[in-house]
């Protein structure tokens, strides 16, 4: 990821990395990438073929210096969203992964089981002085702008700069409980990019392309962007591979991968499998849900088969 900033603060956190140089840098890591469902409804063949993807990047890898092929993939449980998280769905999850052929070689990893680890990060980026506290409404944003929103549904509308604090105000404490928005103050006009190794290389200008985004939500519990980029960092996952859909979430977690002092994994987006009207696969798509397909006969060989001829 490359970052250029006016800003000399922004850039002394945002970019501050040193390598040191030397003749005989030491062999990159062992592939380690990861399956991360959330069990808020049935996986679809949306989410097999990109777990297939993953899955396939993990076994094809090679261990840079060692020689030998084969990768780790680990198993995260993405059970953060109170509202929808059902155990029924981690069963089935499960279940599902497990008739598809998909194994992962450690332990599940479950979200709701690192809390501590996301508050800590949230705590470091308030005593940098990159956060603040949001008291705006989505409506409220959305008259701001003078527009309705029309992105997509990772988009978001960009957060007016007018609703920040000023800048370097003293932070009120964080508490023991959150009971009120917390945003990323993203360094704005900053050049954003980093090259997909599916997609190609991505540029975004933070504050143009997105804007101050949420870190931790009003009912105590992080967004999926800060849970996503400590557990990717923390973890040692060296490449991301997940749907296309999620390519400007990759901007902002990379800002708060960097804003924490990790190194930042690489990113493999793949397209987003749609259904016979052109909209993407989503868990309301019952009728191409895996369980469904299962029901019906199908046989985990004929979907991998498919997802292979598709790739050839």
């Amino acid at each position: 990821m490359r970052i250029e900033s006016a800003n000399p603060k922004l850039d002394s956190v945002l970019t501050s990395n040193p390598q040191p140089s030397t003749p005989n840098p030491a062999p990159e890591p062992p592939y380690r990438g990861r399956l991360a469902p959330s069990p808020t409804g049935l996986l679809h063949l949306g989410h097999a073929r990109t777990f297939w993807v993953a899955a396939e990047r993990a076994r094809a890898a090679h261990s840079t210096g060692s020689g030998q092929a084969g990768g780790t993939l680990l198993l995260r449980n993405d059970d953060l969203d109170a509202i929808r998280f059902r155990l029924d769905f981690v069963d089935a999850m499960l279940e599902d992964l497990r008739w598809l052929g998909f194994a992962w070689e450690e332990p599940m990893i479950s979200q709701s089981a690192r809390l501590p680890r996301y508050r800590a990060a949230l705590e470091r980026l308030h005593a940098a002085n990159l956060i603040f506290p949001c008291t705006r409404s989505r409506r409220d944003v959305l008259e701001a702008i003078g527009a309705p929103h029309e992105g997509g549904t990772d988009d978001e509308p960009v957060y007016p700069p007018q609703f920040r604090p000023p800048a370097g105000a003293p932070l009120p404490p964080l508490g023991e409980k959150i009971s009120v928005n917390w945003r990323f103050r993203v360094p704005d006009g900053a050049a954003l990019a980093f090259d997909d190794g599916r997609a190609g290389p991505q540029r975004a200008v933070a504050g143009r392309d997105f804007g101050d985004f949420l870190v931790w939500r009003k009912d105590d519990v992080p967004s999926y962007q800060l849970s996503c980029a400590v557990d990717d960092a923390e973890l040692g996952i060296t490449e991301v591979v997940r749907g296309a859909d999620l390519i400007k979430s990759t901007f902002r977690q990379l800002l708060l991968i960097r804003s924490l002092g990790h190194a930042a994994p690489a990113y493999y987006h793949c397209p987003l499998m749609l259904d016979d009207h052109g909209e993407r696969l989503a868990k309301r798509h019952d009728a191409l849900a895996l369980r469904t397909l299962r029901a019906q006969g199908v046989t985990p060989a004929e979907i991998l088969a498919k997802f292979a001829a598709a790739s050839a």
